[in-house]
């Protein structure tokens, strides 16, 4: 089973940035521990803080690979092509998000990616992004 999880704008500087929202573990650390617990599953990883780059991914493993957990992070709440691209594929999507957005800002708490995925995890921390994985297992 090959799934990835595609991380977008700011998500590179977790560990550091805010850690009081979005914890003091980086990700890199993070998707080590879980590719070892999950190890008969290929757990590919991207990154971008470029709306575009995002987009040519999903395009990319969208209708190759068993599963995609996103966590398009601010461009969750601003673009209209990345939902786009989530509704083009064939490929399943289940949106994360770490913290809870329905707790934060007013504009965090729309989506434009909600309608087109399979399923939401919101506000877990980190751990959203396992129960994304044992959703699409």
């Amino acid at each position: 089973m090959k799934i990835i999880i595609i991380n977008g704008p700011n998500l590179n500087l977790l560990g550091t940035r805010e850690p009081d929202v979005y914890g003091n573990q980086t990700f890199e650390n993070y998707l080590k521990a879980l590719q070892l617990k999950y190890n008969t599953v290929q757990l590919d990883y991207f990154q971008s803080n470029i709306e575009g780059r995002l987009i040519d991914k999903i395009q990319e493993v969208g209708f190759s690979y068993d599963g995609i957990i996103l966590n398009a992070a601010a461009y969750t709440h601003t673009s209209i092509g990345i939902a786009d691209a989530v509704k083009a594929i064939t490929t399943p999507v289940i949106e994360v998000h770490i913290s809870n957005t329905f707790a934060r800002e007013e504009y965090r708490q729309h989506s434009f990616l909600s309608a087109n995925v399979k399923g939401i995890i919101i506000g877990f921390g980190m751990k959203s992004y396992e129960l994304a994985l044992q959703s699409l297992l």
